[in-house]
């Protein structure tokens, strides 16, 4: 039970981190900013399993409307989440459990395989990012603000992190002695 609290707040704080590693990118009359945070809630649910990983992430958003700082630039409150970064923050929540379950299923030593789970969890994050969008802007607004500025480091983070879990995998397999 303490290790799973354990790693369900590392897991939050290891969100948290990544939310804050920001590049703004203009579109339109604003800055949108691009976050590392999609990449680590994909891994911190493929590492930790659909259980795991859902309640994870979904500490993670409770917290940051809570008042804690841990949403990208530091953001925090209910109105994140009322606002165009709502559905992705959703989205995250959404997409933890069926990415949990394919790490849990043993794709997570393959790396075509992680690469297709860690696909799967970001279109999930981007159906709802964009969802959320099209209620406020319009669809095409919500393309403009969710899908286009984000596509190219989506495909960079998918390979990232599809990369990065069998090489996690084999460290903690030599560490374990198996």
């Amino acid at each position: 039970m303490f290790k799973s609290i354990t790693q369900i707040l590392l897991s939050v704080l290891f969100v948290g981190l990544f939310a804050q590693l920001s590049i703004d990118v203009p579109v339109g009359e604003s800055n949108i900013p691009i976050t590392g945070q999609t990449f680590a809630v994909l891994l911190v649910a493929y590492i930790l399993g659909s259980q795991k990983g859902l309640l994870a992430i979904t500490a993670y958003v409770l917290l940051g409307l809570l008042g804690a700082p841990i949403f990208a630039d530091g953001k925090s409150g209910v109105e994140v989440l009322l606002g165009g970064s709502g559905g992705f923050l959703i989205g995250f929540i959404v997409s933890a459990y069926p990415t949990g379950l394919l790490g849990e299923k043993g794709w997570r030593k393959d790396f075509p395989k992680s690469l297709l789970a860690m696909a799967i969890g970001t279109i999930i994050i981007l159906i709802f990012g964009i969802g959320r969008l099209s209620q406020l802007y319009g669809f095409s607004k919500g393309l403009a603000y969710g899908f286009y500025p984000f596509w190219q480091g989506a495909i960079i983070k998918i390979f990232l992190g599809a990369a990065a879990l069998p090489i996690f995998y084999k460290i903690k397999a030599t560490q374990s002695g198996v």
